[in-house]
């Protein structure tokens, strides 16, 4: 893992009319040519993405939006895209003009405030044309945030980002700044996690996958120690160590015989029930498992990826966990399959959706899927704790979380 990825950076996303400079901003804060930038009106045709460090506050990725009073012939696609990108920002940028303040600006400032998302003011061009004290004055009104830049003058670049950098240290989410931890809160210091890492089809050549590195690091970053073995090596790896491991963690596909090889007073889960916890809401992600015992032939199932990528032969989204799930409940499913960014704005038709570790979106895209299903009255599980589930393991891979398992308990109750 060369950077840190896409879903553990600071999303910032850059919204404002057609043509105020919102490229410009990111190219003088990036300090290069990123965005392409022009006077004609809805240059910016998609979101264009830039991750970068900015220190103190560590990895963001900037978010370059389409105009959002775009009426150009492409307009429609584009601003679904500029809209959609609220469920995956963590702060806004709202880029405006001296004196200037319209609908648009309103709506972004109304949408914000009904997601809870911090937002910053940015009043680009005073090289053309000064804010007058009267529309300073309304902005504090709207908010205490707000920054004057000249995109054009790049000798300044270094004093607009340090106040930039700052107040964005002043709004981000407290769970960026002190993300939550994957593993180090299971491991005492000194202690070890053996991690299980099954190596198939799957498995990228001469690399880890994402989850299994992320835990890895988590791990070294809480002082603790990691033995990664393949499954087949498991029972011996126990047997040859003088103290047993605080947890064991193990891919979801390999759980049944993980569970049967770990002595029941050692703590066993999976990495993607880990993602679960660290991305969105476990006790609701166990709830959700719950309602596979109801499903009956026909019903209608989404499995939510949250990256594209070649399915291969025995995909576990795409394969396996509909090949289990058909198992189940003894019939024919009706089974769609959303990948990337692709997440269907209609979920009332879904009995049940079954979403992976999320280690590719960060924890507000998840927290704003999971909203939806809510919202939609549709439970929502994850691939871990559904496989689990399904392998009859799932109080196992529960156990280290009492309040995830509390509530898979008392949903199974309900429901008989």
């Amino acid at each position: 893992m060369d950077n840190t990825p896409k879903g553990n950076r600071l999303h910032i996303a850059l919204l404002g009319r057609t043509n105020v400079g919102k490229s410009s901003l990111m190219n003088l804060m990036l300090g290069q040519d990123i965005a392409i930038t022009s006077p004609v009106a809805g240059t910016t045709t998609d979101i264009v993405e830039k991750a970068m460090e900015l220190l103190p506050l560590g990895p963001v990725l900037f978010l370059d939006t389409a105009g959002l009073d775009d009426i150009s012939e492409l307009s429609s696609a584009r601003l679904k895209k500029t809209a959609k990108v609220f469920d995956r920002t963590d702060v806004i940028i709202l880029v405006t003009e001296p004196d200037t303040w319209t609908n648009y600006e309103e709506s972004v400032l109304a949408k914000a405030k009904k997601r809870k998302i911090p937002m910053l003011i940015v009043i680009n061009k005073i090289d053309l044309h000064k804010p007058s004290p009267d529309h300073l004055k309304f902005l504090q009104s709207k908010s205490d945030r707000i920054l004057t830049v000249s995109c054009n003058d790049e000798t300044k670049r270094q004093n607009y980002l340090e106040t930039l950098k700052q107040q964005l240290m002043e709004v981000a989410p407290a769970d960026f700044v002190g993300t939550p931890s994957l593993i180090g809160d299971l491991l005492p210091p000194g202690g070890l996690a053996v991690l299980v890492v099954p190596i198939d089809l799957q498995a990228p050549k001469g690399r880890l996958i994402l989850p299994q590195v992320q835990t890895i690091r988590d791990a070294l970053d809480n002082d603790a120690m990691t033995l990664v073995v393949k499954e087949r090596e498991l029972a011996a790896a126990l047997s040859n160590l003088k103290n047993p491991p605080a947890i064991v963690v193990t891919d979801s596909q390999a759980i049944l015989k993980v569970t049967a090889d770990v002595p029941k007073d050692i703590l066993v889960t999976t990495f993607s029930i880990l993602f679960a916890r660290q991305k969105s809401d476990l006790t609701i992600m166990a709830r959700g498992a719950a309602a596979i015992d109801s499903l009956q032939p026909g019903d209608n199932i989404l499995i939510a990826e949250a990256c594209s990528h070649h399915a291969l032969e025995d995909d576990i989204g795409r394969i396996k966990i509909p090949r289990w799930l058909r198992q189940y409940v003894g019939g024919d499913l009706q089974i769609d399959i959303s990948s990337g960014r692709d997440y269907p704005d209609d979920l009332k038709k879904y009995k049940l959706i079954l979403h992976c570790g999320a280690c590719m979106i960060n924890r507000r895209e998840m927290l704003n899927r999971l909203r939806k299903a809510q919202e939609a009255g549709v439970p929502v599980t994850n691939y871990g704790v559904a496989i689990s589930f399904l392998q009859g393991a799932i109080s196992r891979s529960l156990a280290p979380f009492p309040s995830a398992l509390l509530a898979f308990e008392n949903e199974m109750k309900d429901k008989k």
